[in-house]
């Protein structure tokens, strides 16, 4: 909330403020190891049809791979090591992303208002929140009370032009196989609403800067943190 409220401050000031609020370390040394790099990656085209093509939608780069791992851009990774070329055996300095799991869920509420997707315990009281996207005027969020389904990890995609308002003239119904740049990411967390979950994504960058297609869209290491929160039958509230 500090930070929050210094929304102008400068580096030094909100090193400061995570200092006195978190004794944690904000940035750790990795050694980057030789699965890290190994691939298989592949560039990922941006048409659906050509998708559908691959035999997986893996990670495009080890540093793509590697900023999924530490929760950073690609960009952010370079910039905190400036002259280092990312392969194995070398030392970088990355986020510190690692916490205690913050236990099971006994309930979901996903906020329109806050573009949010909160895990409550049995009091009520939040422990996990995760910045999302949530639907848009086209395909809005469906309100209401429904259920968590179940949970399917690095799920494949069926995709239908047919329910798509902006597919293309060209395009057909496919299977897009699974991957961390899959249109649903690592995670598929299914809800009682008919083709309603939330997941993850290829683009977390975007997270809550671009409308979707109805679902909630998390970072793909927020969808697989919340995965291991929830459980079937788990009641899930979509509000304003």
């Amino acid at each position: 909330n500090q930070i929050m409220k210094r929304a102008r401050a400068t580096d030094a000031e909100v090193t400061d403020i995570l200092a006195k609020t978190d004794a944690a370390p904000i940035l750790v040394a990795y050694t980057i190891a030789d699965a890290d790099v190994a691939g298989p990656f592949v560039e990922i085209p941006p048409d659906l049809m050509d998708q559908a093509k691959l035999p997986a939608l893996g990670y495009s780069s080890a540093i793509e791979a590697l900023g999924e791992q530490f929760h950073a851009s690609p960009k952010l990774l370079k910039r905190l090591n400036p002259g280092k070329s990312f392969t194995a055996g070398e030392e970088i300095q990355v986020p510190n992303v690692q916490r205690s799991a913050p236990g099971k869920a006994a309930r979901v509420v996903v906020s329109l208002r806050d573009q949010s997707v909160m895990a409550l315990d049995e009091d009520g009281v939040p422990i996990a929140r995760y910045p999302a996207t949530l639907g848009s005027s086209r395909d809005p969020l469906p309100l209401g009370d429904w259920k968590i389904n179940g949970v399917s990890k690095n799920p494949t995609f069926a995709y239908n032009p047919d329910l798509f308002w902006d597919a293309k003239a060209d395009q057909a119904k496919a299977t897009l196989p699974a991957g961390p740049n899959g249109p649903v990411g690592v995670v598929w967390i299914d809800l009682s609403k008919e083709s309603m979950g939330i997941h993850g994504t290829p683009s977390p960058a975007l997270v809550g800067k671009r409308e979707s297609h109805g679902c909630i869209r998390l970072t793909n290491w927020d969808a697989s943190e919340l995965a291991e929160l929830v459980s079937p039958g788990l009641p899930a509230l979509l509000k304003r």
